[in-house]
């Protein structure tokens, strides 16, 4: 008995083998429309809500109790004014990530400009020492959108395969032997 045999890939790989051009292509051209059609739906969900990025996963402790790590968030950013205990998702200067804090104090100008501060419910101080360096309020071009819903934890596999970079090529490969072992 080989080593394919006890590792039971002998069949994958007489299969790999027997696979043709079309088939391949066929394999290629599905994987292709999958992809496609995920880039659509997301570019739908942000006409919809409005938000340059309608799905985000808490990645910290800092909301607790009210959103835990791995909690995917969903999005909108219309037009209305924010408002003091909403939750917003935020995006400061010169950081790619964004953070989920609620707003706890608003300062409103005389022009009308709304500015507020923000603060995650699970920390003892406000988030000015996250902001941008001179920067005390956001305004509404920090926001990528206001938190409308939640999935608890379905986000956690997001932070895995960022934590461990070698979980997701694990995933990726096992998605590709099913895909090869499943094949009509």
């Amino acid at each position: 008995m080989g080593m394919m045999d006890s590792l039971g890939l002998s069949g994958l790989a007489g299969g790999l083998q027997r696979m043709d051009k079309r088939q391949f292509l066929f394999q290629m051209l599905s994987f292709g429309m999958i992809v496609s059609s995920a880039l659509m739906i997301w570019k739908g969900l942000m006409v919809v809500t409005g938000s340059e990025s309608p799905i985000v996963v808490v990645l910290s402790g800092s909301m607790e109790p009210a959103f835990h790590r791995g909690d995917l968030l969903f999005l909108t950013n219309q037009d209305e004014p924010v408002r003091v205990g909403e939750i917003v998702v935020f995006k400061i200067e010169g950081r790619d990530i964004p953070i989920v804090h609620r707003v706890i104090k608003l300062h409103e100008k005389k022009n009308g400009t709304v500015k507020f501060l923000t603060k995650g419910d699970n920390n003892s101080v406000d988030d000015r020492g996250l902001y941008a360096p001179g920067q005390l309020w956001l305004t509404k071009k920090d926001i990528v959108g206001r938190a409308r819903g939640f999935l608890p934890y379905v986000g956690m596999i997001t932070i895995y395969m960022n934590e461990y970079p070698k979980l997701k090529y694990g995933i990726l490969g096992l998605l590709a032997l099913y895909v090869l072992v499943h094949r009509e």
